[in-house]
Parts: C-alpha cells; sequence; structure tokens
C-alpha cells in the first residue's frame, strides 16, 4: 500500500513508450457498471487501432473528466505543458481571432496518455495536422429531440445513406454513444470549412424534403421536430465523439462504428466498454477502408446551388461565428422582433411562447426540475407535444450545462402559466457574463 501523501502510479510499456496511469483504481463509472481509470486506459488499448483511425494526425480538443464520467467535465485546447516529449502538437487559428497550440495523437502510448487526464471522449478536428484549413471529413450528426424513437434515428441514418450514394460519395454509419448516429463521409481535402458546411446544410434539406415528418434542418430547436440534422458540426472549431469514444452515460457505451446493413437493427446499449473489445477481436473495424474512400463534394453543392436559386439561403451559423451574407436571422423565432415595413414583403417568422424551467451544469437536476414543474403544472403538460420540451446541451467558455425550455404553442392562452425563476436556477455562464458587462460598462 502506498503511503497516505505518496501518489499510486501505474506504469505501462506501450510501444516502448513508457505511459503512467495516476490513481489507477479510481472508479470513473461507478453506478451500472463499475470501471476504473486504468479499466477505461486498457479498454482503448484493446481497440486501439480503430480508436486511432479516428484521431491520428488530427489536433484532439481534451474534454476531461478528472472526477469520472459522474463529475462535471470541462474543454481544454490548449496541449497540457508538462506532456511527453514524443507527443507532438499543432497550433489552430479559430473564428474568433485566438490561437491554440493542441495535441496531436498518432499512436497507441498518446492514446493512453491522454485518457490518464480523464478523456474519456475522444473530440478530434476534422482535418489533418498538414492542412488546416481543409477538412477532409464531413460529419452528419443526427440528434434526436426529446422522445423521438430509436427507430426514427435508423430511419433518418438510411436515407442519408441513399442519398449519399445518389451524389457518389461513401458514408460511414456509427452511433454516437448517446441517442444519436453519426455518418462521416471521408472527402478529398480540396473544400474550405465554408464550404464543406455548405455541403452538410444541403444534405441535411434533402433529407428534410424526403422525410418531412422525421427529419429536421431547422436551427432553432422551437422549429425542429424529430431528427435534427446539425449541419453545423461542420463549421470550424466544432468537434464530436469520435469512433470507439467511450460516452459519460451510466452502461459505458460507446461510439460503435457500424456496418450499414447493421444500421436497421442496431441498438445503441449493445455497445460498451464491456462488449466493444470482444466485438473489434471477432470483426476488425468496420471503417477500416474509409481513408481509401475519400470522395468529392461537387454534386452535393451543386445541390446547395440549386436551393440558392430557389431561393433557400444559408441557415444560422453558431453564435460566436461572425454574421455572413445570406444568412437567416441569428436570433431565435421566440425572441425575434416584429418585422419591420421593410421587412413585410418575407413571410413573418412566429414568435414562440418559451419557458425556461431549468438551468443547470447537472443534466440530472435540470431534469429533475423539469418533472416538478410538469406536476406544479399537471394540466399543461397533459397537453405538451413531444417536441414542446426542449433539452439544450449549452456550451460555456469550458464547460457544457442543461437549459431546459418549455414551448407554449399547444397551450390555449389562458391556461399558460407565467415565466418563474427556474428550479434550478444554476447557470455557470452568468457570472462571467454579468462580469463582462460590467467592465464593459466601467
Amino acid at each position: 500500500m502506498p503511503a497516505k501523501n505518496e501518489e499510486e502510479v501505474e506504469v505501462l510499456s506501450i510501444e516502448g513508450r513508457q505511459v503512467r496511469v495516476t490513481h489507477p483504481n479510481k472508479l470513473y463509472f461507478s453506478k451500472q457498471v463499475k470501471l476504473s481509470k486504468l479499466d477505461l486506459v486498457r479498454y482503448y488499448l484493446s481497440v486501439s487501432p480503430g480508436a486511432l483511425a479516428g484521431i491520428r494526425d488530427r489536433p484532439i480538443v481534451l474534454k476531461r473528466f478528472v472526477n469520472g464520467a459522474e463529475g462535471d467535465a470541462f474543454y481544454q485546447k490548449r496541449a497540457p505543458g508538462d506532456r511527453p516529449s514524443w507527443l507532438r502538437t499543432v497550433t489552430l487559428a479559430f473564428p474568433s481571432g485566438r490561437t491554440a497550440e493542441e495535441l496531436v495523437v498518432d499512436d497507441a502510448a498518446g492514446l493512453a496518455w491522454i485518457v490518464n487526464l480523464g478523456c474519456i471522449e475522444l473530440h478530434p478536428h476534422p482535418v489533418r495536422s498538414e492542412n488546416l484549413d481543409h477538412p477532409d471529413e464531413l460529419r452528419v450528426d443526427l440528434d434526436p429531440g426529446p422522445g423521438v424513437s430509436w427507430t426514427d434515428v435508423r430511419r433518418v441514418a438510411l436515407e442519408v445513406q441513399a442519398i449519399l450514394d445518389e451524389v457518389g460519395v461513401n458514408g460511414w454509419a456509427k452511433t454516437s454513444g448517446s441517442r444519436g448516429m453519426h455518418v462521416n463521409v471521408r472527402i478529398e481535402p480540396r473544400w474550405t470549412f465554408t464550404e464543406v458546411r455548405r455541403a452538410a446544410l444541403a444534405l441535411s434539406r434533402a433529407v428534410e424534403r424526403r422525410l418531412p415528418a422525421l427529419a429536421s434542418s431547422k436551427w432553432w430547436k422551437e422549429e425542429r421536430h424529430g431528427v435534427f440534422l446539425d449541419y453545423n458540426q461542420n463549421a470550424k472549431d466544432r468537434t464530436t465523439a469520435s469512433a470507439y469514444s467511450v460516452r459519460p452515460l451510466p452502461d459505458a457505451r460507446v461510439s460503435a462504428p457500424l456496418r450499414w446493413q447493421e444500421v436497421s437493427d442496431c441498438e445503441p446499449a449493445d455497445f460498451t466498454v464491456l462488449t466493444m473489445p470482444q466485438r473489434f477481436a471477432e470483426i476488425g473495424d468496420p471503417h477500416a477502408d474509409m481513408d481509401n474512400s475519400a470522395g468529392s463534394l461537387e454534386r452535393l453543392l451543386d445541390l446547395a446551388a440549386k436551393d440558392e436559386a430557389e431561393g433557400l439561403g444559408d441557415a444560422p451559423w453558431p453564435p460566436h461565428f461572425r454574421k455572413v451574407e445570406g444568412e437567416g436571422p441569428r436570433v431565435s423565432p421566440s425572441r425575434a422582433k416584429s418585422p419591420s415595413v421593410k421587412a413585410t414583403a418575407k413571410k413573418p417568422r412566429t414568435k414562440m411562447p418559451l419557458l425556461v424551467v431549468a438551468n443547470s451544469p447537472h443534466e440530472d437536476a435540470a431534469l429533475a426540475g423539469l418533472e416538478r414543474w410538469k406536476k406544479k403544472y399537471a394540466e399543461v403538460a397533459k397537453l405538451l407535444a413531444v417536441d414542446d420540451v426542449l433539452v439544450d446541451r449549452m456550451r460555456g467558455r469550458s464547460s457544457i450545462w442543461t437549459r431546459i425550455r418549455v414551448n407554449l404553442r399547444n397551450i390555449p392562452e389562458e391556461l399558460r402559466p407565467p415565466q418563474e425563476t427556474a428550479d434550478p436556477d444554476d447557470d455557470p455562464t452568468r457570472g462571467y457574463v454579468t462580469r463582462r458587462a460590467t467592465k464593459k460598462n466601467a
């Protein structure tokens, strides 16, 4: 047993490199399954050829769960200063004008080293270190709204595949490891982030036209229904969990690469830290040929040009990006001002009646607040449609938190509850925003 003040360490020899795993027995999952930090390191080593295929030669954002999957996470863009000499970095420029020196992980030792930092998930950028301005991957993120069935997610994924086949590119499906699904498309690194996002938006709109009851390309949650195709995951500085990433859910499920014939009957809960190593040993990586299938965006960009010629302009960008020409209003309909006289020729946007019912760094606490609100307003809650409850994962400067809103569009005006103080009302960005406003006005 180590002395009380002595750090417990497990040293692993990985392909000729020594990697220290500190506090190896610290539980990172303790509810439905029990997994230590060392268990997670060993999981990633067991699937390292597949996991590395998704991150190798790419700058990576460190999403650190230093207190395990049940604790809060924070994002770290800048590479730690005390990293091993054999880990390399590249410098990225962001839309804000800032730059950051980010890690690039190329081998199993580097993978184990970042997992030791608490990186349960892997979040690579869609670019290679030699060409940081031209993505080699278009990412289709299928994000189901509350209450949307997994059957609908699979149906939308198969429609994505059908359209990709029609435009002559290969899509590679995987479970997100949570409630959704990802389809990654390897592309030639000839197009800018703006062009790749434009192609992704055209694809999202095409899927929505074919499955109008199931799929949505609308950016504002209050306008969505069914499965949202998040085209903005292709904007610069956006990352998603890559293949084989472990997700912070009680069953330790992972983002599982799939063959297309598996999509129609797969279940995300089947792929976990406990089951994936055997699957990988038996069938290998279903995405092993992805790098050999780089395709062209030309036909998707032709589809985007057709949309624009028919009057369908750009869609909203993430809030921290500069406003671009042709972009739609970057304000949610519920907060939009009444249209000016000059704008009356355009179709007015409907202002949605939204209430904020919970703000919390902890999703479970926010959802508990929603249940309290529903109990308090039981008659109103009975009238809500599935899409009327909006669960927003908000990203602060270095952390994520949950905001829950209720859309009262289906509630008669005389029954609509007033906006009350959210319960809980713990917005972790509020102090920062207040300090910034005070400083600006000083």
